[in-house]
């Protein structure tokens, strides 16, 4: 695509310039001319886009202000460009983040059980995703709504998956054992199901970090024993083994995360954060790539949690802060801290996130 007209700089200097805008200035950007506005919807180009945004990875959080009824905010902790505020209310509804995949979203509404969203805040596309024949309220146990919840974008076919899965139960009655899965398909706009058996059971944290990886979610149980994973070409579940050398010693915490693409594992003891990447994905090979001493936030660590992370820095949450941790220069920053009365500590509703071209539609 010839994008230079009279310029004087080649078609990949400016798109490689073009490439590193946030979302927001770059759809502005399209009013420039008619070369860039067709740039803007050129396949090659929204994938260089992307690739520059996975070295650029930020945390959502959501804000609760205990001091006002209802009232909560959402913020984007971006490590090159700090804190923004972000808003939901192009969908024109009370939601919560469920979960976030390659600068997608999937939120479910608050006052309507079993309505889904699927969007892209930066350009405000959104899509209502049509309603299961399954009844939320009698299908999953125990609270109406699925158990866990995961998003799945291809960003290379531009298409997405949704999945709904939790424990089956009649109404009125404790569930029977088996494990209902959804599985919504863009491309085919429609919802398929099938049932397994599992015996499972998951945290908060466990269920928002949610990791999608060569074509499958994974989940960290709760026992922290092994990885949850559904195989999305085939749907079917299998368990993951953690790495050999992790430590199952009182007091020591483990969380799932992406790693610029692979399967991560983040340990965190009194002392240490140690971190293991799988190295090679079918033959369940992992290796320590770091171990960060935490003498510096000693006071913090009963209560911080890792939340997204590249090959160059850590987000973590606490009860009232959001920190970033350099790993080539081992310094910690605080990149953000409540300033009143929060209701529900950060680590809660935050979210590994990252601006993209991505269509919802």
């Amino acid at each position: 695509m010839d994008i230079r007209g009279e310029g004087i700089f080649p078609d990949e200097v400016v798109i490689q310039i073009l490439a590193r805008l946030p979302v927001k200035p770059l759809l502005r950007c399209k009013t420039v001319c008619k070369l860039w506005y067709k740039l803007l919807f050129d396949k090659y180009f929204i994938q260089v886009y992307n690739e520059v945004s996975r070295k650029n990875p930020m945390i959502l959080v959501e804000i609760s202000d205990s001091s006002l009824v209802s009232k909560s905010s959402l913020i984007c902790v971006d490590n090159l460009r700090g804190v923004s505020e972000f808003s939901l209310d192009f969908l024109n509804d009370r939601v919560k983040v469920r979960a976030s995949c390659n600068g997608l979203l999937c939120c479910s509404s608050i006052p309507d059980k079993g309505v889904f969203y699927v969007c892209n805040p930066v350009t405000r596309e959104f899509r209502l995703l049509p309603k299961s024949r399954e009844r939320p309220v009698t299908r999953f146990y125990p609270d109406g709504e699925a158990t866990l919840v995961g998003l799945a974008c291809d960003s290379m076919y531009q298409k997405f998956n949704v999945v709904l899965a939790g424990c089956h139960r009649t109404f009125g009655h404790r569930p029977d054992g088996s494990f209902i899965c959804l599985v919504f398909d863009s491309e085919m706009n429609k919802w398929r199901k099938f049932i397994s058996f599992q015996d499972d059971h998951f945290t908060h944290m466990n269920k928002n970090q949610v990791v999608y990886v060569n074509n499958a979610l994974h989940w960290l149980t709760a026992s922290a024993t092994y990885i949850l994973v559904l195989d999305l070409s085939c749907d079917v579940w299998r368990k993951m083994p953690l790495p050999y050398e992790l430590s199952y010693r009182v007091g020591n915490r483990i969380y799932l995360l992406d790693f610029d693409g692979s399967l991560s594992v983040i340990q965190i003891s009194e002392a240490w954060m140690n971190i293991w990447v799988l190295k090679d994905y079918w033959k369940d090979e992992w290796c320590l790539v770091d171990k960060v001493s935490l003498r510096c936030i000693r006071g913090m660590v009963p209560g911080i949690f890792p939340i997204s992370q590249t090959g160059e820095y850590v987000f973590l949450a606490t009860h009232k802060q959001v920190l970033v941790y350099h790993r080539r220069t081992q310094v910690w920053k605080e990149m953000y801290s409540v300033k009143y009365s929060s209701t529900l500590p950060l680590w809660f509703s935050a979210h590994a996130y990252r601006s993209t071209m991505f269509s919802c539609n």
